[in-house]
């Protein structure tokens, strides 16, 4: 389950990492601060992480850290946006979002000169949730819209998205992460992205840093 935690000790020992591994992969920020959530237990006080974000960054680590840095794999991993300039084309054509996605995020909000960071990830977060069947076109704006309006208050920090439908309306919501979501019992919950996954997902599809301006690089 998403709010699902597991202890420190639990961790190491299914990991196989020590504990000056675990820490020092905490300083060079490749495992967020706030994933370590200290709670009273009968033994004292222990550190516990969120249990399927914990192992799916740890194990990341480990299949990335022999051929990349610790310092590029903190940029790669950080929900800090890269630079990132792009046309519609550009997207479009290195496949890193469909024509389908960037019609609807062009119907929504008119097409910019060019796709900044913030852009590109709500095209791509738009793209992984159209092309899963999870959402609809409809809530594909309402997603637009939410994006444009407030991911800029949770820039930097771990946020999840979500959309709740309940009696065919659905409403979506940004979240710090990785709070429990409970919604009430007439709605369901149909979609939930971590934006942190989907950054880190988007970063090394993107072409090296190119920015226009003018029509020049």
């Amino acid at each position: 389950m998403e709010n699902e935690l597991i202890s420190k000790k639990d961790l190491l020992e299914l990991t196989g990492i020590s504990y000056g591994q675990l820490y020092r992969w905490k300083r060079k920020m490749l495992i967020p601060e706030d994933w370590f959530i200290r709670k009273s237990t009968f033994t004292g006080q222990e550190t516990f992480f969120p249990k399927d974000r914990i192992l799916s960054r740890i194990q990341k680590i480990k299949n990335m850290k022999n051929e990349t840095s610790l310092d590029d794999l903190a940029d790669i991993l950080s929900p800090i946006p890269a630079e990132a300039f792009l046309s519609k084309e550009d997207l479009v054509n290195a496949r890193i979002v469909s024509e389908q996605a960037m019609k609807v995020f062009t119907d929504t909000l008119g097409e910019p000169d060019i796709f900044d960071f913030e852009k590109i990830m709500t095209v791509y977060v738009l793209d992984k949730l159209l092309q899963s069947g999870d959402i609809s076109i409809e809530e594909g704006r309402s997603l637009i819209s939410t994006l444009n309006e407030h991911y800029g208050e949770f820039q930097g920090k771990a946020c999840d998205l979500l959309i709740v439908r309940k009696l065919g309306v659905s409403i979506c919501i940004l979240a710090a992460a990785p709070n429990q979501i409970v919604p009430d019992s007439g709605s369901k919950v149909v979609a939930r992205l971590s934006l942190n996954n989907c950054i880190e997902e988007m970063k090394p599809k993107l072409p090296a840093t190119q920015s226009h301006t003018n029509g020049e690089l």
